[in-house]
């Protein structure tokens, strides 16, 4: 909502020193979002005069028409003598009253006007048009014509109102009544404790049998429905410049004399008008449901199709409107230009149903300036005198004259109230603001409150807004400022913090920080294409989402099943943008829906819910596991001094999965699989003991070459993907810190041959079961292939550190426990000791 501050003091006597960035404070504080405050006519100078154009000559042989004029100017060029000026408009004339500016001006955007040769002519100054002026489009895209009664030497910077400030104000959608001058005032008048001089106050003739009739059919869609007539109107009546400059100062465009006025009353009182020519309307105005599949030539002209719960205005022809949105084009005003006159119209002021409105106006994509409001709420109350102040500025500025009938078709209705404690505002905000306070407050918004302990309050018709208690407790603390609330922070119960898997969970994400990961938090949606790009299977359970009604967009639907999708579309972006050594992770939570879920009923909210109720919601919900997984391209270790540096392969991604585990203090078995959207060759299972049952976690490895080249990522890119509650499932007590041996550790090397497809964790395994409590750790060192292994064979060497916590152990214990170990290796996997 544009508000000049200019029509601004019409209804509040603010202070002359005010100026719009002291209102823009006052109305923050009250709660209104002025986004800027506008500056129209900054860095304007004069002379800028009314001019009476006296000659036109047209200048031959440019590739534009050209013309040189003598306007006279009065005194106000020092001479008296007319003044030459070349223009290359057309829609003026000989004897017209036109805007000039002289020498010595600048006009907005700190253009200078200075005497200049052109076209073979020495041009003295401009005739003017609205761009030139910075007063937006009046419809002409030409020079300003003014009324021929204006004096010849006026001072046009005053008669154009070009000096003003403008508020813009972002309107939320409770808070409509601000979509008006009136509500707009209502809010500076109790910011700044100043009386309220309300346009709305007006004396309006009361309903007869006279006027034009109206039969409503949906008294719920329609439940006010005002009718005036005005006849006499003179067709060449313009709309004053007073008029059109406030029209363009609140971002609309001047139309039509019949036209402007509907417009500049909804601006001013909030209640969207609509004129009718009356000679064109058949029979009498009626409001119904649209028929399905009737049609509606709207204003803009388009053709529309109606659906059956559109509101219309309608005659004896069928819709000439749709109601509370646009009019109809067959009963439209007739322009002027084209020749057409209208001397005779029909204003409808009426109340139509929100919701209703709001979903017409987004069923045909058609948002207006009167469904705005209409849709935010308006004042039912201010039809008849939004009707009357029409009627008055048509007698007034058209010459017509005001038929006695009055239409005024009502629906049954009562005032809306609500009772509160006069306390609730104190305990919502938790300020003592007292009895006294909160009546005042609430009677400065226009509600009529009574009681002592227990008020009742009766809410203004312009606030529908107001339905409860809190919205009443708002009001209060709002005028009496948010900033005036204390800022206490709650006192949390002594001895609670984080739970233990709280903690946990955050070791997790600290672990791989430290590893040299980067967190990246995902929107957690996706698409069916994303699954088909990872290569899913068809009855792959991942590819069973849950989709949700209004998601943020249509091409991702679903709830995650996976975090893959979010990390590798981060990582995607990043090495776009030049970023090519990525390791990213993220921990959050996945839907997993299995089947079972059951349906449940949309619950009240002025109880809390029974536990039953809330079991019956859990059970409604998807499995939701909390997962981790990281993603990974480009070099691992940087290249430098210290030497060639390597990329990331498939062992790194392995390795966060046990950094992972290491920080629950879990061991992690490791096998290799095939698994999507990882490489069939590079993918490795993740287990853990859970129960006493190993238990797959995850997986890890390089993705798919097809994967990759679906998805657009680089070469080699690699991923880990876990379950943490598994994890946390298999956790055995509290973590145990290591214990420091003061005994020497003992080490035993071995290689042991085997078969090429036995996976090296295989023989780890064996080695780890077979060396018995002695060993402290097991690590491969070494693979090597070649010929002196033997076709199809590899060498895998590992070192196996032994320790005793209460002695030096022998040579000969050691030896014995790594043969034991080399013993059940051979038992279980055929490896042959290398070099045996």
């Amino acid at each position: 909502m544009r508000v000049p501050l200019s029509w601004l003091r019409e209804y509040v006597d603010l202070p002359a020193t005010e100026t719009g960035r002291d209102v823009q404070a006052k109305l923050v504080a009250v709660g209104l979002e002025v986004e800027t405050v506008e500056q129209i006519g900054a860095g304007l100078k004069g002379p800028l005069v009314v001019g009476q154009v006296l000659t036109i000559e047209e200048l031959e042989g440019f590739k534009k028409p050209i013309r040189f004029c003598t306007v006279d100017v009065g005194s106000a060029n020092g001479t008296g003598e007319p003044q030459e000026i070349v223009c290359g408009a057309r829609n003026f004339a000989v004897g017209d009253k036109v805007v000039v500016v002289l020498p010595g001006a600048v006009l907005p955007g700190d253009f200078a006007i200075a005497a200049r040769k052109t076209y073979g002519r020495t041009s003295h100054g401009m005739i003017c048009s609205t761009d030139e002026l910075g007063m937006g489009d009046d419809g002409t895209h030409g020079i300003i014509v003014l009324p021929p009664e204006h004096e010849v030497g006026t001072d046009a910077i005053e008669l154009l109102e070009l000096v003003d400030e403008v508020l813009d104000i972002a309107v939320t959608p409770d808070r409509g009544y601000c979509l008006s001058m009136r509500g707009v005032a209502r809010e500076t008048a109790i910011a700044y404790g100043l009386p309220l001089r309300d346009p709305a106050l007006l004396d309006v003739p009361a309903p007869n049998a006279f006027g034009y009739p109206v039969k409503i059919a949906d008294p719920i869609g329609c439940d006010r429905f005002t009718a005036r007539t005005v006849v006499g109107l003179e067709p060449e009546a313009r709309s004053p410049i007073w008029l059109q400059r406030r029209l363009q100062k609140a971002g609309m465009r001047p139309i039509s004399l019949a036209v402007d006025i509907t417009n500049y009353v909804m601006l001013e009182l909030g209640q969207p008008l609509h004129a009718y020519d009356r000679t064109r309307i058949d029979g009498p105005i009626g409001v119904r449901r649209a028929q399905q599949g009737e049609k509606l030539t709207t204003l803009d002209g388009t053709v529309r199709v109606l659906d059956a719960e559109d509101l219309v205005i309608t005659d004896d022809r069928g819709p000439i409107g749709l109601a509370g949105v646009m009019g109809g084009a067959n009963t439209e005003i007739a322009d002027v230009k084209n020749g057409e006159n209208t001397t005779e119209v029909v204003i409808e002021a009426a109340h139509f149903d929100a919701i209703s409105i709001a979903r017409t106006a987004r069923r045909h994509k058609l948002s207006s300036e009167a469904s705005k409001r209409f849709e935010r709420g308006v004042d039912p109350q201010a039809a008849a005198a939004a009707a009357q102040r029409t009627v008055d500025l048509l007698v007034l500025l058209a010459g017509g004259t005001a038929e006695a009938g009055v239409t005024e078709v009502t629906a049954p209705s009562a005032p809306r109230t609500i009772a509160m404690p006069a306390d609730h505002p104190d305990r919502v905000a938790g300020v003592a603001y007292g009895r006294e306070t909160v009546v005042r407050r609430l009677q400065q918004v226009g509600c009529d409150v009574y009681g002592q302990d227990e008020l009742l309050v009766t809410v203004p018709s312009w606030r529908p807004d107001l339905s409860e208690p809190n919205d009443l407790a708002e009001e209060v603390i709002r005028l009496e400022g948010y900033e005036n609330l204390p800022s206490t922070l709650p006192t949390p119960p002594s001895g609670r913090g984080l739970t233990d898997r709280q903690r946990l969970h955050r070791r997790f994400g600290r672990a791989l920080a430290g590893a040299g990961y980067v967190e990246a938090l995902n929107y957690p949606f996706i698409g069916d294409a994303v699954l088909d790009q990872l290569g899913l299977d068809a009855d792959d359970a991942r590819r069973r989402t849950v989709k949700l009604v209004n998601p943020l967009s249509d091409e991702e639907p679903a709830l995650r099943t996976t975090l893959l999708p979010g990390l590798l579309g981060a990582l995607r972006r990043n090495d776009g943008r030049g970023s090519h050594d990525l390791a990213l992770f993220e921990t959050g939570l996945v839907f997993r829906p299995t089947g079972d879920e059951t349906q449940t009923e949309r619950l009240t909210v002025d109880r809390r819910p029974t536990d039953d109720e809330i079991a019956g919601l859990n059970a409604a919900l998807p499995r939701q596991p909390r997962r981790a997984a990281v993603v990974l391209a480009g070099a691992r270790e940087q290249a430098g001094w210290w030497g060639k540096g390597r990329p990331a392969d498939w062992a790194d991604s392995i390795e966060a999965a046990r950094t992972i585990a290491r920080e629950a203090g879990i061991e992690l078995t490791v096998r290799s699989d095939q698994h999507a959207p990882w490489h069939p060759g590079r993918c490795a299972a993740l287990f853990v003991t859970v129960g006493g049952e190993e238990t797959l976690v995850g997986h890890a490895g390089e993705l798919h070459p097809r994967v990759i080249k679906e998805l657009h990522l680089p070469e080699r890119t690699c991923a880990m993907e876990i379950e943490l509650d598994l994890l946390e499932q298999a956790v055995d007590g509290a973590l145990q810190a290591p214990r420091i041996s003061t005994f020497p550790v003992a080490t035993q090397d071995v290689a042991l041959i085997v078969a090429q497809d036995v996976p090296a964790t295989t023989v780890e395994e064996a080695l780890r079961a077979g060396a018995g409590q002695l060993l402290e750790s097991l690590r491969l060192f070494d693979v090597f292939t070649g010929e002196q292994i033997g076709e199809g064979k590899k060498s895998l060497a590992y070192a196996l550190r032994f320790r005793a916590p209460d002695r030096t152990l022998t040579v000969d214990e050691a030896t014995a426990a790594r043969d034991s170990a080399v013993a059940l290796a051979a038992e279980r996997t055929g490896a042959v000791l290398r070099g045996a």
